[in-house]
Formats: C-alpha cells, structure tokens, sequence
C-alpha cells in the first residue's frame, strides 16, 4: 500500500480525498435523493465516481513510484455535482403539486356550438344532432343496394327530406 502520511502527505491525503470524492458521487448517482436528479445526471455522478474511485485504487495499491499527476477537478467536480443535485431537490420540492384535470361533464345537448372548439374523438355520439348543411355528403348514404345476378332491378332510393338549416340569432 502507498499511503504513508510521514513521508509523502501530499501524495497520501490526495489519494484519500480522491477515494472520498469518487464514493460520495457513486452513492448521490445511485439513490435517488427525493427525485432531485435525473437519470443523466445521475449516469453522470456514477461514471466521474467509478473514475475518481479507480484511480485512487491504483495510485493506492498499483502505483509503483514515479511521476503521477493530481487533479484538482478531484475536489471541484463532486462539490459541483452535489451541489446540483441539492438545487435538483430543492427546486422538485418547491415546485406545485399538479393540478387534477376537471371532468368535462355529461353531454348537454343545449350547449351553445362553438365553432373554435378542438375535435374530442372521445366525446358521446349524439344522434339527435342537427344536420349539417357544410358537411361532406357520404357516397354510400344514397346509393341503391346492389341485386343479386338475375333478379329484377331495384327501384332507387329517394333521398329522405333533409331538415331546414338552423338559424342563427343575429349578432
């Protein structure tokens, strides 16, 4: 083991606070802390938290002696990343609850027609509605029903009466 705090302190409070920084990142990405963080972030703190470790792992019991080099992002990344994940928390808990989508009641069918209203594909067929003179005329509505091969031709089929347009109050 190369910790020896008598003859390189430096060296041996470097490798401590590096092994220190890189496990309290691996366990901030690996709970959840309230939600705070999300999944990249905390794919993030795991990852610089395995390097940090690993590295503190070699300098403590691989490295032989010789030149090394010190990261000083070893001690400014973790207070970063904490930090983050505090303001995370922070800003999940102050954020307001969500508000319930009000129901949109039972069909009315004396509710005034609004003509800017979205499409609802899952609102209740009424089949009560007033004609609508605009409309696309449907192809199959008038067509005559088709005989069977050798039977006598089919009288056509007359078009029921359409009801008047609605009147539109003027305004």
């Amino acid at each position: 083991m190369n910790l020896d705090f008598t003859v390189d302190p430096l060296f041996s409070w470097y490798v401590v606070l590096l092994a220190i920084s890189g496990i309290a990142m691996v366990v901030l990405g690996a709970i959840n802390l309230g939600g705070g963080l999300s999944a990249g972030w905390r794919a993030i703190n795991v990852i610089a938290g395995i390097a940090f470790t690993g590295y503190a792992y070699y300098l403590a019991f691989v490295f032989e002696g010789g030149e090394y080099r010190m990261f000083f992002q070893a001690f400014i990344l973790p207070v970063l990343l904490i930090v983050n994940a505090v303001k995370a928390m922070v800003a999940r808990g102050n954020a307001p609850a969500p508000q319930p989508v009000p129901y949109p009641g039972a069909y009315d069918p004396n509710a005034q027609y609004n003509p800017n209203a979205q499409y609802n594909p899952n609102a209740p067929h009424n089949p009560n509605a007033q004609y609508n003179p605009n409309a696309a005329p449907n192809p199959y509505a008038q067509a005559a029903p088709v005989p069977p091969q050798g039977a006598p031709a089919a009288q056509p089929v007359q078009p029921a009466a359409q009801p008047p347009a609605p009147q539109h109050p003027a305004g």
